[in-house]
């Protein structure tokens, strides 16, 4: 079974993309989904967040708390990239888990993530695809989607990897430009990861 990276920056359109492979019935890990799950699920993990960050950094009730962790780690790169330390190997373990899972019968399934290129995530999977879309697209989006200000998306863009470093990285791009067909290149991936098969 071959393990597929895939990722983009913010607005990209990366879950999308991720959506047509599912209807394809390629089986897709959404790792910053399960990264919140086991936030507060994995004992090690939260044990380490805990030991890092304070006891405050859950409430009462084992849910964590969101606003202590982003107060620290939003102005402070090391105690940001301390928390990535403690994260990172959890999503890992939990994706090892779930790949347990598959029937050997499925061809290939893709590990999607934000931060596949930075963490390292990407040397464990056997090729990795990157969603492009030119900038004013993306911000488009993600105003729309999130509530946000353009101020705010550029922010955080700005602290993602650009794509010209990512595209370096990437074995296959893909445009989500609104004018090549998202679903055509999607179709020619798909059946080339089937011939790898």
């Amino acid at each position: 079974m071959l393990k597929i990276g895939i990722t983009g920056g913010i607005g990209s359109g990366k879950t999308t993309v991720c959506k047509v492979f599912e209807t394809l019935g390629i089986p897709v890990f959404y790792a910053d989904t399960v990264a919140k799950q086991i936030m507060i699920t994995d004992e090690i993990l939260v044990k380490g967040v805990k030991d890092a960050f304070g006891k405050e950094s859950y409430t009462n009730n084992g849910a964590l708390n969101n606003k202590h962790i982003a107060a620290i780690v939003f102005n402070d790169a090391n105690k940001l990239a301390k928390l990535n330390e403690l994260v990172h190997p959890a999503v890992f373990r939990a994706f090892d888990n779930w790949v347990k899972d598959i029937p050997a019968s499925v061809p290939f399934i893709l590990k999607e993530a934000a931060l596949l290129f930075e963490s390292g995530s990407y040397r464990m999977c056997d090729k990795n695809i990157l969603v492009i879309a030119p900038e004013e697209i993306r911000l488009q989006r993600v105003i729309q989607r999130d509530g946000v200000t353009a101020e705010q998306v550029k922010a955080r863009m700005d602290k993602q990897m650009s794509d010209e470093e990512k595209i370096k990285l990437a074995d296959y791009t893909i445009y989500n430009n609104e004018t090549d067909s998202l679903i055509i290149q999607v179709i020619r991936l798909n059946q080339m990861f089937l011939n790898m098969h």
